[in-house]
């Protein structure tokens, strides 16, 4: 899943950020609320982690904006921790509101639970015939046996899975697997995809020929 740091102190960024792709996420970063809004704007993200004083364009103006365009879930991140920032961050379209400081590991909890929810999944299982995806532990089984996934193949099979029952294209995919500094080849996902039908089934991932791919039961 593919999320946008938006966060103007270059500590609290890097780790944040470097604390995402460690759990496995696409990451972009940016430093002020222009550069936030304009990404958030021009590319497809998963989740949106936003801080609320922001050189340039604040939290607030930038979220405003951003709802007249988009759905993407919002986490707010921010050192206002009083009701009535809450209230108004909640209100103008966040999804969520954590206050600075905060635990990585409650960040990423919630992520994921924004994540599944903008799917409509509310549990962290995903299950479709004998294989579930856990997207709480990044795991997934077949008849109940861990399969050797790499992160890439793990990440194509979230993304596909949290669509189940619904076509997904490799546009979609590479919005939402790759960040803006990955270069990888454009026949790398039919390459991906491969490796995962030999490791999950042939049927598991099944191709619609120029369309893209779909999971089912």
């Amino acid at each position: 899943m593919r999320v946008l740091v938006v966060e103007d102190e270059p500590e609290l960024l890097q780790v944040t950020a470097q604390t995402l792709r460690e759990s496995g996420f696409a990451v972009d970063e940016a430093a002020d609320g222009e550069e936030g809004l304009y990404k958030a704007t021009t590319w497809e993200y998963d989740a949106i982690v936003l801080d609320l004083m922001l050189p340039k364009i604040d939290g607030w103006t930038l979220l405003g904006k951003l709802r007249k365009k988009k759905k993407t879930p919002v986490l707010i991140l921010s050192a206002r921790d009083g009701v009535r920032d809450r209230v108004q961050g909640l209100d103008i379209g966040a999804d969520d509101y954590l206050v600075k400081p905060f635990e990585l590991s409650e960040l990423l909890a919630r992520l994921r639970a924004l994540i599944r929810r903008a799917a409509g999944q509310a549990l962290p299982q995903i299950k479709i015939g004998d294989v579930t995806v856990d997207t709480r532990t990044r795991t997934v089984t077949k008849d109940g046996s861990l399969a050797d996934l790499t992160g890439r193949e793990y990440a194509i099979v979230e993304c596909l899975a949290l669509q189940r029952g619904g076509l997904v294209t490799r546009t979609y995919l590479y919005e939402h697997i790759f960040d803006e500094n990955d270069d990888s080849l454009s026949n790398l996902i039919e390459v991906h995809v491969s490796n995962i039908r030999k490791k999950l089934g042939k049927d598991f991932i099944k191709t619609r020929r120029g369309q893209g791919y779909i999971v089912d039961d």
